[in-house]
């Protein structure tokens, strides 16, 4: 009985702290992931434009 015992109560030790691991540390990393690929996009999208409004230009200067 004591064995059962001290078995659930480190494995009652090990599932918390992994929960305090993922709520206080992984999710707000994981924010700031989100943040830095939605700066990322942005641009990546600005980039593109630049590329076709170069693209446009040369195009037409060619012609």
């Amino acid at each position: 009985m004591w064995i059962t015992r001290g078995i659930s109560l480190i494995n009652f030790g090990v599932a918390s702290s992994a929960l305090a691991f993922q709520v206080f540390v992984l999710y707000p990393w994981h924010h700031q992931l989100d943040d830095e690929f939605k700066s990322l996009k942005k641009e990546h999208y600005r980039v593109l434009h630049e590329i076709n409004l170069h693209k446009t230009l040369r195009e037409q200067s060619a012609n």
